[in-house]
């Protein structure tokens, strides 16, 4: 059943979704298809309804949690704009987009922070990345609440490699924000999360702004464009690497590989490895669900 994947999916972040909802994060051919299913899964008590909202939890109180969290997304939006704006400053970035909870409509002000999703040039991501972390550990005391830079691709390698239903659904709600062509150009390198949800509308191109480089940019821009660049962004790539794996050594080499990517043109910084947690939780649940009211042959 695609709405209970659905809804699974979301709940595993205690976030209820509406019918519409649904249908928009599903491969549905109608609403009315997530309709019936609704009716089934709720007859079944499978799945919880409290307003217009559903879960596979029952708990009224995470719909008032969501609700006040889209109140304040709103709130902070504004903030995150700024951010991303300075953020499109910086030597070398071509794109940036808000990712994580906020880009879906949601903050918790207390434990939240805003995700930025970055793209750099080509063989200079590690100046990149390392000049907006000196910014924030001088000038922002190292926090991370408005602050939150942990995924960067360059321009030749924007095909996202992990494919599943995590990664689909982080790109599918990015909100892009400043470098359109460059944005342009990763959507057109990964049209596979429509596999995925093809009911999503995509982002408006044209709503997105141009980065304006100030003079101090572009100094280091034209310094760094030759040989010595090439050699700080392997130095910072180095360092970066041996500073992770000394921290982080109690994580699986594999999953050291998916979460704490330390490649040439792509730097990931979660060491949760939050993606492997929810798609195996996904399919736990799912499968246990499936087996316990036989929905199969329901579909």
């Amino acid at each position: 059943m695609t709405a209970l994947k659905t809804i699974l999916y979301f709940s595993i972040f205690k976030y209820p979704i509406t019918k519409e909802e649904i249908y928009r994060f599903s491969n549905a051919p109608s609403i009315d298809k997530i309709t019936t299913e609704l009716n089934i899964l709720l007859e079944k008590k499978v799945i919880f309804k409290y307003k217009d909202f559903f879960s596979t939890i029952e708990d009224h109180s995470l719909v008032e949690r969501r609700l006040k969290g889209n109140e304040m997304a709103q709130h902070i939006m504004p903030k995150a704009k700024k951010v991303a704006k300075l953020i499109a400053k910086f030597p070398y970035v071509e794109s940036v987009c808000i990712s994580g909870s906020l880009s879906k409509g949601y903050y918790d002000s207390a434990n939240g922070d805003i995700d930025f999703f970055v793209i750099t040039k080509n063989d200079r991501l590690w100046i990149s990345r390392t000049l907006l972390i000196l910014y924030k550990k001088l000038f922002l005391l190292n926090s991370r609440k408005y602050f939150c830079v942990n995924y960067f691709i360059s321009t030749n390698n924007l095909e996202i490699a992990e494919k599943n239903q995590f990664t689909a659904t982080e790109m599918v709600t990015l909100i892009p924000l400043y470098g359109r062509d460059t944005y342009y150009k990763f959507v057109q390198k990964n049209p596979w999360p429509s596999n995925y949800y093809p009911n999503i509308t995509p982002f408006n191109i044209s709503e997105i702004e141009d980065t304006n480089k100030g003079w101090v940019s572009c100094g280091l821009e034209t310094i760094l464009n030759f040989k010595v660049g090439t050699v700080a962004d392997n130095f910072f790539r180095y360092i970066t690497l041996k500073k992770w794996q000394k921290k982080f050594d109690t994580l699986d080499k594999e999953d050291f590989k998916i979460a704490m990517k330390t490649t040439k043109n792509v730097s990931k910084h979660h060491p949760q490895n939050f993606q492997r947690k929810v798609i195996d939780k996904l399919n736990e649940e799912y499968n246990t669900l499936n087996i316990k009211y036989n929905l199969e042959i329901l579909s």
